[in-house]
């Protein structure tokens, strides 16, 4: 019988931690990169903990270091080649990296996983690249999404026939639809799947599932409120948190630094399994003014200690000659001065304060906006 996602997370947390029901993951903490960049350093190279049968070590840009285990589909990637139809007769060429970082291995497991031949060309030269994918009668293509089309227009300039390549499996980058549509009108299946080093895939498109990706059914998501480990209402962009149930090797409660939010329509391809949207930009909306950052972590406590903020946001902008902080707050109490108080012990900086009606800051998942840079 297969475990639920609860019973399999409390197997690995252990009866004296066991929670009643997912929603309680709220009491465990969220781990950060930053924290987990000091934990590595302080205890290289895993931050004191020690997998179990460890095969490879990876080092990522902070450095972060990740750990493979075993010789299987680790990062568990072959689902989503195996949703888009790929298999023992696909031949793979496999462009990621397989330098330091794991993006190479990832695939290249992944492909293995669904029996297919890997042709391991890394990223480059994209002449020799279809010159190999020609030659050894390529039917699958894994990297990012544009650089595809780079090779597919280097072997028309060179005569090379790629026509035999039916799939593309994308990450790492967007997939913009004009790309997508240009690799359909030759003959391409191309959809993508999310997942970073440190957790592998969170959630993958499938052969007729575009609008969204699907939830790998071995980790649990959260969509958080930026720098806290409060869930958003459902539908609403926040920050991507995931545990990752394997027990030689679990993860709980990690940021992946991403913003999205969970899909709440109804998929035209008829697929019911849990959804998130797209990627929506970074979570770390850490902005430095004058010496000292705002936190979106800030901005959070101040909405928890006032029953009557609902929502908050800041501003920081420029006139030309200083920063200018605007701190904006949905209330349906319109005198400021009730919340400057409060503004001020948050902040520790000058600042305007406006309130306005509930509801008419955008659920964007945007806690800190820095508009300096922005275009006038």
């Amino acid at each position: 019988m297969n475990m639920s996602k609860l019973d399999r997370l409390n197997a690995i947390l252990g009866s004296d931690r066991a929670l009643a029901s997912l929603d309680d993951l709220v009491s465990l903490p969220v781990i950060r990169k930053d924290e987990l960049l000091t934990q590595q350093a302080e205890a290289p190279p895993f931050g004191g903990t020690a997998p179990v049968g460890v095969t490879h070590i990876f080092q990522s840009p902070g450095p972060i270091y990740e750990a493979k285990i075993g010789h299987g589909d680790y990062w568990r990637f072959g689902r989503f080649l195996a949703e888009i139809g790929m298999g023992a007769d696909d031949v793979v060429m496999n462009t990621f990296s397989y330098h330091f970082t794991p993006a190479g291995a990832m695939f290249e497991s992944a492909a293995r996983a669904v029996g297919a031949v890997v042709v391991p060309t890394g990223p480059g030269n994209t002449r020799q690249q279809a010159e190999v994918a020609a030659a050894t009668g390529v039917t699958a293509y894994a990297g990012t999404p544009d650089f595809l089309q780079l090779i597919l227009d280097r072997a028309e300039e060179d005569g090379r026939d790629l026509s035999a390549i039916k799939f593309a499996a994308v990450s790492a980058g967007p997939l913009f639809p004009h790309l997508r549509q240009a690799y359909a009108d030759q003959g391409i299946l191309c959809r993508q799947t999310y997942g970073t080093a440190d957790v592998g895939m969170i959630s993958f498109e499938t052969a007729t599932c575009t609008n969204g990706m699907v939830i790998d059914d071995d980790v649990i998501v959260e969509i958080v409120s930026p720098g806290t480990g409060t869930p958003v209402p459902h539908g609403e962009i926040g920050e991507v948190v995931v545990t990752v149930l394997n027990p030689a090797h679990p993860i709980i409660r990690f940021s992946v630094g991403d913003l999205s939010a969970f899909a709440t329509d109804n998929d035209p391809s008829g697929e019911t399994r849990p959804r998130i949207v797209g990627w929506r930009g970074r979570a770390d909306q850490a902005t430095k003014v004058k010496g000292m950052f705002i936190r979106p972590e800030q901005v959070s406590s101040l909405v928890d200690s006032s029953p009557d903020i609902t929502r908050a946001r800041v501003e920081v902008s420029s006139n030309g000659k200083g920063d200018l902080i605007e701190v904006k707050l949905e209330s349906a109490t319109t005198d400021t001065a009730v919340f400057e108080a409060m503004v001020h012990d948050m902040l520790k900086l000058r600042s305007t304060v406006t309130v306005v009606d509930v509801g008419s800051l955008p659920r964007d998942g945007v806690l800190v906006s820095d508009l300096r840079d922005a275009p006038t």
